[in-house]
């Protein structure tokens, strides 16, 4: 098995990709918008009647085809790198990383709650993380680094609380 990546070379990397969606694409990185288009497009699959009835929803459905957005195409392209990335580099497997003092069902659980929770708050907030902290500090939005700030804050008190999970 090969080491990780070194965390300045991921950087960098990072940094550049960032730079390019920016000078190529005009747009900055970002995930969440993915998952609604691809939620709003299979709500109209399922019941066409009621989404299009939901103007939350309207506008993703509205938007053209799904292969023509920009951030479903980003994150098809994150997927297949993760995959190509951990392949490569040997670590490629299926497993369920957990604590000693904690169950694959509990793990999962908390996984599955944390994600939604996430996933629920970046469309409350009308962005993900990486598109608030990433693409909104490359362009100094104050409101991004305060973001950032307190994201990092509550993730040191996040680990605090629960690292005993995990001993």
């Amino acid at each position: 098995m090969r080491p990780y990546w070194s965390p300045y070379l991921a950087g960098v990397a990072l940094g550049l990709t960032l730079l390019a969606t920016y000078l190529l694409m005009g747009f900055g990185l970002g995930a969440s918008g993915a998952f609604a288009q691809v939620a709003a497009r299979l709500e109209g699959a399922v019941a066409p009647g009621r989404a299009h009835a939901n103007p939350y929803l309207v506008g993703y459905l509205d938007a053209g085809r799904l292969w023509a957005q920009w951030i479903v195409v980003e994150m098809v392209g994150v997927i297949v790198g993760a995959v190509l990335g951990a392949w490569t580099a040997g670590r490629f497997a299926w497993r369920l990383e957990k604590g000693p003092r904690i169950g694959a069902g509990r793990r999962l659980l908390f996984a599955f709650i944390g994600g939604a929770t996430v996933g629920f708050a970046s469309r409350v907030a009308q962005g993900c993380t990486s598109g608030v902290a990433l693409s909104g500090g490359a362009v100094l939005a104050p409101g991004a680094w305060a973001f950032l700030a307190t994201f990092m804050a509550g993730g040191f008190v996040t680990a605090w609380i629960v690292r005993r999970a995990w001993r």
